[in-house]
């Protein structure tokens, strides 16, 4: 994080220049200035299998180097004018907002701490899928999964057969259902940043959303249910012992988690004049006090949170850190690719535009949620959200209305099929380790796509049919 601070204190050493910079043509650049951007998204998907160890204490420099190869040969080919005020806008518009709220949901999630015994039986682990989906639209895919996992973990730590348990959490509670507010997932959160209203996915996603919650919680609950009721399913002794009744430490964060909400749902409904203009970035004042306020929840969290509820959680920096390297490197290596994508069909990935818009020149809703869905799965869902948003054409108030179904099929593209893969949505790898910390026999990469293959693709074919065509 220091090599960023550091580029952007340049930045703005120079801010007379930058202020002068003109917007990037897209229309101009070479397909070769997306290779920073591809490399970031495959060594993020490839490096963690093949090389585990390095990638673990060397990510940070990866994404620095990823970084730097876009930023210093774009100075160099257009002036340090133009590559600072790109610089800045990534980091003030973009960045900076998204990892301030992943952290405060984070800290605020990791702060609270579910304790006693359940028993894990179907009607339990359905109703704890259920909560927790409605929970993710309001506190995150992240801090409702970090909220839940354990605890469910524990439920059923006297079953053989748990991976499922754990497989269909990520698809619910890691996914599908951060999918009705921009605090539910990072992609909608970006879109909230662009201009999209705080409730808009709710209102015409919502039908997408409750089919698919539906359906999976339904196949999940049949499929615990033979599991349950097979011969020898329980083990002999259960390793968690029983307690007087359920409880919560750490309550106090709840409180804060109606904080961060307020804060969100502040900085869109106030609208003010003023505005500061930072090396022609426009920051508003409503986005600095929410931005402020919720580094102040995350400072509050951590100071009245014991350290006993920390401890009893597992909490640590380790994944926060790691989603925040990673998506500095993503925010600046996407600047040449979401400017040439704002290029349309004259752009070097016209080809692209083509492929999702109908031969009369509007936008087809159905190849919007594929092709969405399809790099959510691979790669992070956040940054695909936003290059297919500017390649619809990036104005929010055309794809609220005009548009609304195409920016519906983006936004559930990009939720929805981010339960594909393991590396489709940040949540998915940090449930997984924690599980296989504790002893879940979890798939493999590829065993994994087989369940979303076999149970995730036919529903999205329904939807399709029934929603996008």
């Amino acid at each position: 994080m220091l090599r960023f601070r550091g580029l952007l204190l340049a930045a703005l050493c120079i801010l007379p220049e930058l202020s002068l910079a003109a917007d990037i043509d897209g229309s101009a650049l070479p397909l070769w200035w997306g290779i920073p951007f591809a490399g970031i998204l495959l060594s993020i998907a490839v490096m963690p299998l093949v090389a585990p160890i390095f990638w673990h204490h060397h990510f940070g420099k990866v994404a620095a180097g990823w970084a730097l190869l876009f930023l210093v040969p774009f100075a160099v080919a257009f002036g340090p004018g133009l590559a600072g005020a790109s610089l800045v806008h990534a980091l003030l518009a973009e960045y900076i907002p998204f990892v301030i709220l992943l952290t405060a949901l984070f800290t605020v999630a990791g702060g609270i701490y579910i304790k006693g015994n359940l028993h894990g039986s179907p009607g339990l682990n359905t109703g704890l899928l259920a909560i927790g989906a409605v929970l993710a639209s309001f506190m995150g895919t992240t801090g409702a999964s970090m909220l839940l996992i354990r605890p469910l973990i524990r439920a059923n730590d006297n079953r053989k057969h748990k991976a499922h348990v754990v497989v269909f959490f990520i698809f619910i509670v890691s996914n599908a259902g951060g999918s009705l507010t921009p605090l539910g997932d990072p992609p909608l959160f970006l879109g909230f940043l662009k201009g999209v209203d705080f409730f808009w996915t709710l209102s015409h996603i919502f039908p997408e959303t409750l089919f698919l919650l539906g359906a999976l919680l339904g196949i999940f609950y049949a499929m615990d249910w033979w599991y349950y009721h097979k011969r020898e399913e329980m083990l002999p002794r259960d390793p968690t012992p029983d307690t007087q009744g359920i409880g919560f430490e750490g309550k106090h964060n709840f409180g804060l988690l109606g904080v961060v909400v307020a804060l969100v749902l502040m900085s869109g409904f106030w609208k003010s004049s003023v505005v500061f203009n930072i090396a022609g970035t426009e920051v508003g004042l409503p986005g600095i006090v929410r931005d402020l306020g919720l580094v102040a929840v995350t400072f509050l969290s951590l100071w009245l949170t014991p350290k006993a509820v920390h401890e009893s959680n597992q909490f640590g920096w380790g994944p926060m850190q790691e989603v925040a390297k990673l998506f500095a490197g993503i925010f600046l290596t996407i600047i040449p690719v979401i400017a040439m994508l704002k290029a349309g069909v004259n752009g070097p990935f016209g080809a692209i535009v083509s492929a999702v818009t109908r031969p009369d020149g509007s936008p087809d809703p159905a190849m919007y949620f594929w092709a969405t869905g399809a790099l959510s799965s691979f790669l992070d869902n956040a940054p695909t959200y936003l290059v297919f948003f500017n390649t619809a054409g990036g104005d929010p108030a055309v794809l609220m209305t005009t548009l609304a179904p195409t920016l519906a099929a983006i936004s559930a593209g990009a939720v929805f099929m981010g339960a594909n893969t393991y590396i489709g949505n940040a949540p998915n790898l940090m449930v997984k380790a924690i599980a296989e910390d504790r002893g879940v026999p979890m798939p493999s990469f590829f065993g994994y796509m087989l369940w979303s293959g076999a149970i995730l693709v036919p529903l999205f074919v329904l939807i399709t049919f029934i929603w996008f065509r």
